[in-house]
């Protein structure tokens, strides 16, 4: 059901919202808007309205009920305009079906795996902060003034959101999901397919502009939409940029369009104004780039084919559209100096992100063949790509000798300065805002090779000049498909089974933090944002618990925790691991799921005095014991935690195809094969299996030949920190025992083309967990801890 309502419902509940405001801003127009533009200028409509709401924060969480209205205002208030888009879309049924199946592509993943989940796991974890701030901003509003900074995430809101970030997306996604009830982290990818599916109708407007028609139109704007770089950054949960993508080409169309309503009443200019405040909204201050480019083509029509009279109320429209533009991009303006600050950084950062190189500007054409866009294809994939890239770079060039001979000077104007917008800001910038600047404009160099067709059709549609156009045609729609369906297959999904628990925790301890989260999971923010929680491995640490992990991302060590420190937390959230220490005496053990241990701290719980971890020989672990004795003068017991019983099954010296590689002290499963290892268990019984790594792609796990589990879409939420999978439970006989693990050929699904790594495989006695209960001994009897297996051993004080 939910993903149902995330994958289907969701995206129909946003077109009736677009275009329902999409229909009253071209009401306010005086109803000059093409039927295709409409959805474009709901979306405009719609992130200017949660914009101004969330900036007045007490009005905030009426946002979602505000959108509900105002496109309930505009489908009732156009009823016959309506009727007429109802006639329309039965004569054109290809602009109906348009966004549907660029949404379909974006979606791709998501549709195809059939549960809920998104697929720029593990690539970046931008997700994650949109998803906190789009959930933040509808509840709370634009203000930062009750966050504790001290915390992972509060830090995070106030350090992206708190310095004037660009918001314009997530308003609109935070209100639209809400309005529906839905999780912002299933409802993320969904939003992100709709906003690239909205850019159809204008890229679909340029295309007719170019001279196309009928299915060439169409196909043409489905490339636009979906070329290799932007499907790859749509893949990515790039909103932002996506959002940019949209409000650019929808400028473009109006430019293109100017006709229809430059140079009359001063209202005509409101879905120009719109869509340039929603796309400074989204991007911020760097989208003026784009909004330039537009308006100076807009001048310079006005300059050269305008009389008097008509330039006195293009004067008018100018201030209408500043006015209205102002106002719809209030919160960004407000702060406007603060704004520039964070599109500077963005722009002169030295981080690369994902980025270990920057992108080839080839990129620029729609067509990668690789499963990746950061990387380049290699063999005949990479011959193959360039020989495309030359075919649509020729297309191009023909293209925009076309729309000069057909003397469409706007529209040629608008993409020649979008180019140079890309020039002058490639130059400019460093390797990550480069990439978005190339990845933004993309669609219009392909919308130029799809000029190319519609100059090689002709004018006069000569038979064999037609049927050399439906080949570039067929050629250039192949390129970008094929781009994308080759990234489709590479996408890691999130873990599904995870998440859902880990909302059940944040719903089961609400208001019951702060709480310190161990595993390296930033997704986790938004789950558990009703804990305030803080990650020592995040890149905003607790301060006083940074050093418990080594850096960003690394393993977390509790029991390195200053007692202290550690008081501000009534919980701790671990995942369900043997291998992993439990936290202090003072937590006991208050929920375990599948995944993770919530601990919570124990009313009056005693004072800890130190702590040791036990390493080494035994000598050593009671020198440890011993000296802990005596640095602790004031306590009054130890209390130690027992380690479990593990038999781990030797990756090393299992049987495995040679072609596996090997990552740290695991094996990577890059193709298909069978590992089989040898194990001895000391005691006949039942036994829990434990299997750690980063399994995308399904692998099958057997012992003594007996199918125990299929594993496949377990991924932890950074790849130095292995994943530990639910343990499976049999009964085994004491001795050997032969386990095996199968990786099958990839077959269609999302990410089953990807590596499974595989970390570790261990065994415990069931029922075996890191809450065992702790031993107690006086402290004169420390000597009876010696030689026996602990975690550590604590030294406690006598309670108050």
């Amino acid at each position: 059901m939910s993903f149902l309502a995330t994958a289907v419902l969701y995206p129909c509940a946003l077109a009736a919202l677009a275009l329902g405001a999409g229909l009253l801003v071209d009401r306010a127009a005086g109803g000059t808007l093409a039927p295709a533009l409409l959805l474009s200028a709901g979306v405009a409509a719609l992130i200017a309205l949660s914009q101004l709401l969330t900036f007045m924060s007490p009005l905030a969480p009426a946002t979602p009920w505000a959108m509900l209205a105002l496109a309930l205002a505009g489908l009732l208030a156009c009823p016959g305009r309506l009727r007429m888009l109802a006639g329309a879309a039965a004569r054109r049924p290809l602009l109906v079906a348009g966004p549907v199946v660029a949404y379909a592509l974006a979606l791709a993943p998501v549709l195809v795996a059939g549960r809920t989940t998104f697929s720029s796991f593990m690539a970046l974890a931008d997700s994650a902060v949109h998803m906190m701030g789009a959930d933040y901003l509808i509840h709370h509003g634009q203000s930062y003034g009750g966050l504790d900074v001290h915390n992972s995430y509060g830090r995070f809101i106030s350090d992206y959101y708190g310095t004037s970030y660009p918001s314009g997306a997530d308003t609109l996604f935070g209100g639209s999901a809400t309005l529906l009830g839905l999780p912002l982290i299933w409802a993320f990818q969904p939003f992100n397919a709709f906003i690239l599916a909205s850019a159809f109708g204008p890229a679909w407007q340029l295309a007719r502009r170019v001279g196309l028609s009928g299915a060439l139109a169409w196909a043409a704007a489905l490339c636009a939409v979906v070329p290799a770089l932007v499907y790859g950054y749509d893949l990515l949960g790039s909103v932002k940029e996506i959002t940019a993508l949209a409000m650019m080409l929808a400028a473009g169309a109006l430019v293109a369009d100017h006709d229809r309503w430059l140079g009359g009443p001063a209202r005509r200019s409101l879905p120009f104004a719109l869509v340039l405040a929603a796309g400074v909204s989204a991007l911020g201050p760097a989208f003026g780039a784009w909004g330039i480019a537009a308006i100076v083509v807009l001048l310079g029509a006005v300059a050269l084919g305008r009389p008097a009279a008509a330039r006195r109320r293009v004067a008018a429209q100018a201030a209408f559209a500043a006015v209205a533009g102002a106002i719809a991009a209030l919160p960004t303006i407000a702060g406007l100096g603060a704004s520039l600050k964070v599109a500077s950084a963005i722009a002169s950062t030295s981080n690369p992100g994902n980025l270990h190189t920057p992108l080839r500007a080839t990129q620029v054409f729609g067509v990668w063949l690789g499963d990746s866009y950061k990387a380049q294809p290699a063999g005949g994939s990479l011959t193959l790509t360039r020989l495309l890239i030359g075919l649509t770079a020729a297309a191009a060039l023909a293209g925009a000798a076309w729309l000069l001979r057909a003397r469409s000077y706007a529209l040629a104007a608008w993409i020649a300065l979008t180019l140079v917008c890309w020039g002058v800001v490639s130059v400019a910038v460093t390797t990550w805002a480069g990439a978005k600047t190339l990845m933004i404009t993309s669609p219009v160099v392909v919308l130029l090779a799809w000029a190319g067709v519609a100059a090689l059709a002709g004018k006069r549609r000569a038979p064999a000049r037609v049927a050399a156009a439906f080949a570039l045609a067929a050629a250039l729609l192949a390129g970008v498909l094929i781009s994308d369906e080759l990234q489709y297959r590479s996408a890691n999904l999130a873990p599904t089974a995870r998440y859902e628990e880990l909302a059940s925790v944040g719903h089961r301890f609400a208001g019951q933090g702060p709480a310190l989260f161990t595993d390296f999971d930033e997704y986790a923010m938004y789950e558990l944002r009703r804990l305030d929680i803080g990650g020592p491995d995040f890149v905003y640490p607790p301060p006083a618990l940074a050093s418990l992990a080594s850096g960003y991302g690394q393993p977390v060590a509790l029991e390195r925790a200053p007692p202290a420190a550690l008081a501000a937390y009534p919980l701790v959230v671990t995942r369900r691991d043997p291998l992993q220490s439990r936290p202090p005496a003072a937590y006991e053990l208050a929920w375990q799921g599948d995944y993770y241990e919530v601990w919570k701290r124990r009313r009056a719980a005693p004072a800890s005095a130190g702590t040791v971890t036990l390493a080494g020989s035994a000598a050593q672990q009671c020198a440890r014991i011993a000296a802990l004795v005596r640095s602790s003068p004031g306590a009054s017991a130890l209390a130690a935690a027992p380690a479990p019983r593990v038999v781990a099954v030797s990756l090393a010296a299992s049987r495995h195809p040679r072609r596996w590689g090997h990552e740290r002290l695991g094996l990577v499963m890059g193709v298909p094969g069978t590992l089989r290892a040898r194990f001895s268990v000391p005691s006949a019984g039942a036994w829990e299996v434990w299997v750690q790594g980063q399994l995308m792609p399904t692998v099958t796990l057997a012992i003594d030949g007996h199918r125990l589990a299929s594993i496949g879409g377990e991924l932890s939420g950074n790849s130095l920190v292995p994943d530990t999978v639910p343990p499976r439970t049999l009964v085994l006989r004491a001795g050997s025992h032969t386990l095996t693990i199968d990786r099958g050929a990839p077959t269609f699904a999302p990410g089953d083309r990807g590596a499974a790594v595989l970390d570790a495989i261990f065994l415990t006695p069931a029922r075996t967990q890191a809450g065992l209960a702790l031993e107690q001994v006086p402290l004169a009897r420390w000597h009876s801890l010696c030689g026996r297996s602990y975690r550590w051993v604590e030294a406690v004080q006598p309670a108050a």
